[in-house]
């Protein structure tokens, strides 16, 4: 893999509701912390949070750190994503993350729906075309055959113009390593996802519930035999973003259920930023 920079990025999810202050002290509370930027879920899991785009522009003139703004085919039809795109780029948004978004669940989708009028090919290409630099998503299966899938997935999303791409949380070395060699014939820099586990509990419900993401038996093993499992995940994800350093073109970390004070553990301080 060429030396190249390695860029952290903090998933942030918006709040529910207009009232940022809450959230914001909490990422004041780590913005001293060496990491190079955010990036912003929209509406993740289909339930209604604050605009990602606002929320952006909100980051970015509060913390100085660039923004990531996810854009999802689910939410917005094609007159709607080209003003939104046109808009991110107009209040100094340089990245977007394009993707088709969770499904809306049944228990919702009497009074929700999904929009999804436009391919995702088709809103990588737009987003590009609005100048914007544009990533997709990767779920970080490792079997044979469902590492194939991904990876014919993800060059349709290449061939359509995606420039890089973050995966899934992944929970072992083994794992990113096997992920960050089929992805490399690719061409594109790839970004680890990282979601650190915090109770032995946590590791079960993500393995069981959670689409696109599978914690190893091993993984929920040591959880569970931990003393002290919140230190346990934080060693672990120490361990991975080693290993992304190594392999990757960057990592981006996930707090669990916005407990953002793991990266304290995680991450050293700054010694000097640009503002």
């Amino acid at each position: 893999m060429d030396e190249k920079r390695f860029d952290v990025t903090v998933e942030v999810v918006p709040p529910v509701g207009g009232d940022t202050g809450p959230l914001m002290r909490v990422l004041e509370g780590i913005n001293g912390l060496s990491f190079n930027g955010f990036s912003v879920a929209s509406n993740p899991v289909a339930k209604p949070r604050m605009d990602a785009l606002s929320f952006c522009q909100i980051l970015q003139e509060t913390l100085k750190r660039p923004a990531t703004l996810h854009v999802t085919t689910r939410d917005h039809n094609r007159l709607s994503l080209q003003g939104l795109l046109w808009g991110a780029r107009a209040l100094g948004i340089k990245s977007v993350l394009a993707m088709t978004g969770d499904f809306v669940p049944l228990a919702d989708e009497g009074r929700t729906s999904s929009v999804r009028d436009l391919s995702l090919p088709d809103l990588i290409g737009m987003a590009r075309e609005s100048g914007l630099r544009t990533g997709v998503v990767m779920d970080p299966f490792t079997d044979p055959l469902r590492l194939g899938i991904a990876l014919k997935r993800l060059k349709e999303k290449v061939d359509a113009g995606a420039e890089f791409v973050v995966t899934q949380p992944v929970y072992t070395a083994e794992d990113a390593e096997i992920i960050a060699e089929a992805v490399e014939p690719l061409g594109i820099p790839a970004v680890l996802g990282i979601l650190p586990l915090r109770t032995f509990r946590h590791a079960l419900f993500l393995h069981e519930k959670v689409a696109g993401i599978e914690v190893p038996e091993s993984v929920r093993t040591s959880m569970e035999a931990a003393v002290d499992p919140t230190a346990q995940g934080v060693a672990l994800t120490r361990d991975l973003l080693a290993v992304a350093q190594r392999h990757f073109s960057g990592a981006c970390i996930m707090p669990p259920f916005d407990h953002f004070e793991i990266f304290h553990g995680v991450l050293p301080p700054e010694v000097e930023r640009a503002v």
